[in-house]
């Protein structure tokens, strides 16, 4: 009969063999562990029958029989089989299962895991890119992996579009370019002839039409210019050279500049400049925005107003207020007092400096506003990003 032993060599008396006969004085004939009785008490209790085998519970054992019975030649034959080896290959087979799922599950872990990595990584990768990449320079270009997934797929698609924006550009400022090129020579052409005429001798009557010529046409030039500029920035395509500028020293300056003509209208201006404030910009077009502002100051304004200039450095940025008591602005232009050649009824300007300023402080990262000032007047405010230095 086989016999089943532990690991330790133990045995598991897992299989017994018992035989009776009514007619045999011997007794009943046992292979298996020493205590038989209980076996046979324990296949009394469950009254078996020849057939199908069934489970029986043996006092001193914890696992179940299986037993057989079968009747043959008056004898009646049981043959009993324990669930040891069963349950444990039963339960040896959940625990590999067990394991095994464990390890498919870590290994789809660690897969799901770096593929997401590496993905994120790609992506990264793609903002740090796109983030270099700035209207006066073009050329940056995304890295396109060799393999043809989708976020290949989008970098090429992005490159390309990025190779006609830059075809786009480059046609504009040669266009621009060409258009203040044919417009500039005949202008300047004009300008010197009228200034040789000036400069000859002769009748002195049309001397001050002549003046009055060359001061338009200086006047056409800066409209001229400012168009140019205005629709190179509107487009994106204005090129700026961003340093770092004490934009204090910039405002006490054109103030300065500009007094004399305050003054001779009758301005009283008062500054109040905070030192040293650093911003990244372009100069020559800082040096023109708030030109432009002080301006609009000397043409708008009735003799005799107060003009009051702020420079403050606050979260970031540097806010420049230009205040002043006059008429404020035209109720008919609203909202629309930084669009292109929107102007009041009476104003005696081409509607640009405005929209020049709104697009160049939008070209530096910046804002501009304006409002009614309380009891009369208007507030233009100028909102640049502060140098990086300063704002750390």
């Amino acid at each position: 009969m086989p016999d089943e032993r532990n690991a330790r060599g133990e045995r598991l008396n897992s299989v017994f063999f018992l035989a009776t006969s009514p007619n045999s004085s011997e007794g009943p004939l046992w292979v298996g562990p020493s205590s038989k009785d209980a076996f046979i008490a324990a296949i009394q209790r469950t009254n078996l029958v020849p057939g199908p085998p069934k489970s029986i519970t043996v006092e001193g054992y914890r696992q179940t029989f299986r037993v057989v019975e079968k009747a043959q030649n008056g004898r009646t034959v049981y043959l009993g089989l324990s669930d040891h080896g069963a349950q444990h290959v039963l339960h040896t087979l959940a625990r590999r299962f067990l394991a095994l799922w464990c390890g498919m599950f870590l290994l789809g872990f660690v897969i799901s895991h770096w593929s997401a990595r590496r993905t994120l990584h790609r992506v990264e990768r793609i903002t740090e890119t796109v983030a270099r990449i700035g209207t006066e320079d073009l050329k940056e270009r995304l890295p396109e992996p060799v393999n043809s997934d989708e976020i290949s797929r989008l970098a090429k698609t992005f490159n390309n579009m990025l190779d006609r924006l830059q075809a786009s550009v480059n046609q504009l400022r040669t266009v621009t370019g060409s258009i203040a090129h044919d417009l500039k020579s005949p202008v300047t052409l004009i300008r010197g002839t009228l200034e040789s005429a000036l400069c000859n001798e002769g009748n002195e009557t049309w001397r001050d039409s002549v003046g009055e010529a060359i001061e338009d046409l200086d006047k056409l030039l800066q409209l001229l210019n400012t168009t140019l500029d205005l629709a190179e920035a509107e487009a994106g395509a204005l090129h700026i050279d961003r340093r770092p500028v004490n934009f204090s020293d910039v405002v006490r300056q054109l103030v300065d500049i500009y007094q004399p003509a305050m003054a001779e209208h009758h301005h009283e201006v008062t500054t109040d400049l905070e030192g040293h404030v650093v911003v990244d910009a372009d100069v020559t077009l800082l040096n023109r925005v708030v030109s432009n502002l002080l301006e609009n100051e000397l043409t708008h304004l009735p003799a005799g107003c107060q003009v009051n200039i702020r420079l403050r450095s606050e979260q970031g940025s540097a806010e420049l207020v230009i205040e002043d008591n006059g008429p404020g602005f035209s109720p008919d232009i609203g909202s629309q007092v930084f669009k292109r050649f929107v102007k009041g009824k009476n104003s005696p300007g081409h509607g640009l400096g405005l929209a020049f300023v709104d697009a160049v402080a939008q070209v530096h990262g910046g804002v501009a506003k304006v409002s009614d000032r309380p009891g009369g007047g208007a507030v233009i405010i100028l909102s640049l990003p502060v140098h990086m230095l300063q704002a750390a």
